[in-house]
């Protein structure tokens, strides 16, 4: 009688911990939305610009500026597994980027690159910092599409191109996240996206954002 009433005692005080148990781990997981804005970088190879315009006849020199910088915004959605694990899928627009290209004998050539179908999936791994408080990292897939456009009146005359590219490639990142409530968070991050660069080729470009993320329970 003595056993059984330890044994009934044991089970009692093993489902008090295991219910709190389960609770807290539905807490950190489920389905979640969330969007960011931010500003994006891009690493525009200038030196390759200036080389592919001496390249052609008739030009012995060439000085390229770029601006490297714009708004970038991006969409996501994804499942927490559990405390230190999370998939994400989602949507980046990246932003455009102008060049200038000053030629000798004299001529201007202006170009436009845009980065906007940005499609990713990626695994998080994340590391509870207490205080509401983590830190994240995470690794994937993404699939770019890079529109390149330019124009200009050189020694040959007015000419203009334009270029498009897609392809499959990696992405990274690290960031900060503040949960408000067990729903409610707010992200800091940077993601490098390796992309096409419309001609073939690949380049990085960064991202720098603020997201709110919103979590199903």
């Amino acid at each position: 009688m003595a056993f059984r009433k330890i044994a009934v005692a044991a089970l009692a005080a093993g489902s008090l911990v295991a219910v709190p148990a389960y609770a807290q781990q539905m807490k950190e997981s489920g389905w979640y939305v969330g969007g960011g804005l931010g500003q994006s970088r891009a690493d525009i190879d200038e030196a390759g610009i200036n080389f592919a315009f001496t390249s052609i006849g008739g030009i012995t020199s060439a000085a390229t500026t770029s601006d490297k910088s714009d708004f970038g915004w991006k969409l996501f959605g994804g499942y927490q597994i559990n405390r230190n694990f999370a998939v994400e899928g989602g949507y980046a627009s990246l932003g455009k980027f102008g060049t200038v290209t000053r030629t000798t004998p004299p001529g201007t050539f202006s170009g436009e690159i845009k980065v906007e179908n940005n499609w990713f999936g990626d695994v998080l791994g994340i590391v509870p910092l207490g205080n509401n408080f983590s830190a994240f990292g995470r690794v994937g897939l993404v699939y770019s599409e890079t529109k390149v456009n330019l124009t200009g009146v050189g020694p040959g005359g007015t000419a203009g191109i334009g270029s498009k590219d897609n392809d499959w490639n990696w992405k990274a990142g690290l960031g900060v996240g503040y949960e408000f409530t067990n729903q409610l968070g707010l992200r800091g991050e940077w993601e490098r996206y390796r992309v096409s660069d419309g001609l073939g080729g690949h380049g990085d470009v960064d991202l720098f954002s603020a997201s709110l993320r919103y979590k199903f329970f």
